[in-house]
């Protein structure tokens, strides 16, 4: 059993200003540079899949023009339903007795299953508003979106923020608002698993396995593939104060957010196969 002694400082925080740069007195924050980042990475990315035929198998499901238009809509989703999702799932009493603090963002922040629930409502609009396939719309986003989590999770660390559980090992930290005893940096571990590798497995699906070719599958493999990443990283991130542990003190809500996600995902792909072939008897 790890002691409490080992648990002392292993690593130091780096002292990384979470402001960036300011310009007068507007103060411009890692996080902010980290979405815009994800996002603008994540719409070149998706212009270059819609820009090879060859990767659909035919006409792409729309013009590059569309998506230039789509990334408003995608943008409000993500910060829309990342608001509500964590004020919904993580801060509900809080805001209740203090409605104000439902804009107070540096008062908890942004959930990413709020998120995804906001970019799949805008999916839906945008698909139905200029005739567009929508699991092919789905493909396009899922295929982009660990670029976006990779940089959040990156400025989670920068802001020393969702850190992880006590730990002994020679790469923990001591962050600074979290008392004087070293932790995982599970925030690395979600940019480095939901992020990376995420990343080039659905790369690898798509460039080698022509997986965009069968709509719903690219969406399948990420919603699957974030669903399980999390609940492996969940085991080292402490889980947030406000509700600590579920069910008998070893299940979070990231968890928990995160089994339906897995059986939608699997859902997903297991719609996605081809019909067995037939014989006439």
């Amino acid at each position: 059993m790890t002691s409490p002694a080992t648990l002392f400082a292993i690593l130091p925080f780096p002292e990384i200003d979470p402001v960036a740069f300011s310009v007068g007195p507007v103060a411009v924050h890692w996080y902010g540079i980290a979405y815009v980042a994800g996002i603008m990475l994540g719409w070149l990315y998706a212009r270059r899949l819609l820009a090879t035929p060859g990767l659909w198998g035919g006409e792409p499901p729309m013009t590059r023009e569309a998506l230039d238009d789509f990334l408003v809509w995608a943008a409000a989703g993500i910060i829309l339903g990342g608001r509500i999702g964590y004020i919904l799932f993580y801060d509900f009493d809080n805001v209740l007795a203090d409605p104000l603090r439902a804009v107070q963002i540096w008062n908890g922040g942004m959930s990413f299953h709020g998120g995804l629930l906001g970019t799949t409502v805008a999916m839906a609009l945008f698909a139905r508003r200029r005739g567009i396939a929508i699991w092919s719309l789905f493909d396009i986003v899922s295929a982009v979106v660990p670029i976006g989590l990779f940089f959040g999770r990156v400025a989670n660390f920068i802001n020393g923020e969702l850190w992880g559980r006590l730990s002994d090992a020679p790469w923990a930290v001591v962050f600074p608002e979290a008392g004087p005893f070293a932790r995982h940096p599970s925030q690395l571990y979600e940019a480095g698993l939901e992020g990376i590798v995420l990343l080039l497995l659905l790369a690898l699906a798509i460039y080698r396995f022509g997986a965009l070719k069968r709509p719903g599958l690219v969406t399948g493999f990420f919603v699957s593939g974030y669903a399980l990443s999390r609940i492996t990283v969940e085991f080292f991130r402490e889980p947030d104060a406000q509700l600590g542990y579920l069910a008998g003190g070893w299940l979070t809500m990231g968890m928990l957010l995160s089994l339906p996600m897995l059986a939608i995902g699997l859902w997903a792909i297991f719609r996605t196969r081809p019909a067995r072939a037939t014989s006439d008897l």
